[in-house]
C-alpha cells in the first residue's frame, strides 16, 4: 500500500502525514520530557496540520510552516525550514519544535533545529526506529545532544499525502489502525551532552 509500502512510489517531498492519535498517545512523555505548555511549538513540516492541531487540541500554542502550500490549508507560513536564516531570531530562537521531517532529510532537519534554537530548548522529531542505524547518525545524535527516544509500544498509521482513509481503518476512537513501521519520537536538546535514555510510550 503507499503510504506504508517501502517498495511504493515516494511522494515528491516525502509527504507522509502522522495520525494524530501520536500526540494525543503521547501526552504523558511529553510532560515527561519537559515539552512545557508554557513554550512556543513551531512544527516546520506541517502538512495539512495533523500534528500542530493536535498539539493545539491539548493546550500547546503552536506555529506552523511548510515547504509548499497543501489543499486548501491556509493557516500556515510557506517556508523552506532548511533554508531559514538564523540571523531572524535574537539571539536564537526561544521555542521548541516538533515535526514529523521528510525522512530523507530528517538529518538536515535535526542540524538546522540546533543551529536555530536558543541552549536548552526541545526539537523533538516523529521517524522510524530504523533512523537509529548507521555510524554517522551516531555522531549526529552525539554532536546535536539526542536526550531521549520514545518509542511507540503499538504500531502509528502514516499516509502519503495524508489520505488516511484510503489506506486505513478507523477504530471507535478514531485511532487509524495498519501500520506496518515501529516509530518514536527522537528528542533533541540544544546544549546537551549527556547519555541517551529510552521510554517507552504505552
Amino acid at each position: 500500500m503507499l503510504g506504508v509500502n517501502p517498495e511504493a512510489e515516494r511522494e515528491e517531498n516525502d509527504f507522509y502525514a502522522t495520525d494524530p492519535w501520536a500526540i494525543y498517545k503521547s501526552q504523558t512523555f511529553f510532560n515527561e520530557i519537559g515539552l512545557s505548555k508554557d513554550t512556543l511549538i513551531w512544527e516546520p513540516a506541517c502538512g495539512l496540520k495533523h500534528l500542530s492541531d493536535a498539539l493545539s487540541n491539548i493546550g500547546y500554542n503552536v506555529i506552523t510552516s511548510d515547504l509548499v502550500q497543501r489543499g486548501n490549508m491556509t493557516r500556515h507560513e510557506v517556508k523552506d525550514f532548511l533554508n531559514v536564516n538564523s540571523n531572524m531570531f535574537c539571539p536564537k530562537l526561544d521555542a521548541n519544535i516538533l515535526t514529523n521531517p521528510p525522512f530523507k532529510l530528517a538529518s538536515q532537519f535535526i542540524e538546522k533545529s540546533m543551529e536555530l534554537l536558543n541552549t536548552g530548548y526541545l526539537a523533538v522529531f516523529f521517524l522510524k526506529i530504523q533512523f537509529l542505524e548507521t555510524p554517522k547518525r551516531a555522531k549526529l545524535f552525539k554532536e546535536c545532544g539526542l536526550k531521549y527516544v520514545g518509542v511507540f509500544s503499538e504500531r502509528i498509521c502514516c499516509a502519503k499525502n495524508g489520505e488516511f482513509d484510503k489506506y486505513f481503518k478507523q477504530d471507535d476512537t478514531g485511532r487509524y489502525k495498519g501500520g506496518t513501521q515501529l516509530y518514536a519520537w527522537f528528542v533533541f536538546q540544544n546544549g546537551y551532552k549527556g547519555n541517551t535514555e529510552l521510554r517507552w510510550i504505552n
